[in-house]
């Protein structure tokens, strides 16, 4: 079966809407380390989950890693998936103060949100989440901090339910008084979530053709330095106009296979949107770059209820 980049999904507020992928990314300062041991990155990692579990979105995958995170989630806008960012951003943060007495420790790491809009983008970033444990020396399928172990891994592989714990273990185990009466999340033996009980596998598995060895083949293949650069320093970096325009020509390839000079005032407006959210940009430059006046930039982004940065 060809894979379906937007699909239908059952959500955890239980309506069905239609959802789409995008990957957030949650980096510390080089100084600061965001998991220094085993608790660390078992917080972390289950704040994905209940990020997701909060603002009504779906992980795929994820990965929690010494002085930074990655997670890729399914949700009905990019509003939905910011939140699921700053939903854990907050919570590791009062979880860091807690346990270590340092406050503002992430009060200058950025949530960089990147909605993937093509079937390529989606495989890249499905390959790259992964691909982040060879940096820490571990093997992709040893490393176990990450989804990766949950994928094409068949039947749920676990000790205890989430949904039947009492408040005191809910609360020392994910630190949360939330009702997971309802959630089909499983603990291992070491009292970690089993990935396939919680995270979205049929879709990354879907992604690669439910072929693990294509899967296997693109983490090899994925260029870490290339994604590192368009899912987290893009939006956080500004670029000048002329490597601004290699973005802006990228992304209306991709949606409209046109070049920029070609596209309608409509496809134009749908751009000023995505490019705002997604890069370290401004009304000035939107407006050069697309060859649109300032004032309808503005109101592209005000319709969007979008607060313009000039």
């Amino acid at each position: 079966m060809a894979f379906q980049r937007v699909v239908e999904r059952l959500l955890p507020d239980g309506s069905v809407a239609k959802v789409y992928p995008f990957h957030i990314s949650l980096e510390g300062m080089e100084s600061v380390l965001l998991c220094r041991d085993d608790e660390d990155f078992d917080h972390l990692e289950k704040s994905f989950y209940l990020g997701a579990l909060s603002c009504n979105a779906l992980v795929i995958s994820e990965i929690a890693m010494s002085s930074h995170g990655h997670c890729a989630v399914l949700a009905v806008n990019w509003e939905g998936a910011s939140a699921v960012g700053e939903f854990v951003k907050k919570r590791h943060s009062q979880y860091i103060a807690k346990k270590y007495g340092e406050r503002n420790v992430m009060a200058r790491t950025r949530i960089s949100v990147q909605y993937l809009d093509s079937d390529r983008y989606v495989r890249n970033a499905l390959a790259y989440i992964p691909r982040n444990a060879v940096d820490t020396g571990y093997r992709i399928e040893d490393y176990p901090w990450s989804s990766y172990r949950g994928m094409f891994a068949g039947a749920l592989k676990g000790v205890r339910a989430v949904s039947g714990l009492s408040r005191r273990e809910k609360e020392t185990l994910l630190r949360t008084h939330k009702d997971l009466s309802q959630v089909p999340w499983v603990l291992d033996e070491r009292d970690r979530i089993v990935p396939n009980s919680a995270c979205d596998c049929a879709y990354v598995e879907s992604a690669f053709l439910g072929d693990q060895a294509y899967y296997l083949r693109m983490i090899g293949e994925v260029n870490p330095a290339e994604m590192r650069q368009k899912l987290v320093l893009n939006s956080r970096v500004w670029q000048n106009d002329a490597q601004f325009m290699v973005c802006v020509a990228d992304v209306a390839g991709r949606w409209f296979k046109k070049e920029v000079p070609a596209l309608t005032p409509a496809e134009k407006a749908k751009l000023v949107t995505y490019l705002f959210r997604s890069y370290c940009t401004s009304v000035a430059q939107l407006a050069r770059c697309l060859q649109l006046r300032k004032e309808d930039v503005r109101r592209v982004l005000w319709e969007n209820n979008i607060r313009p940065r000039e």
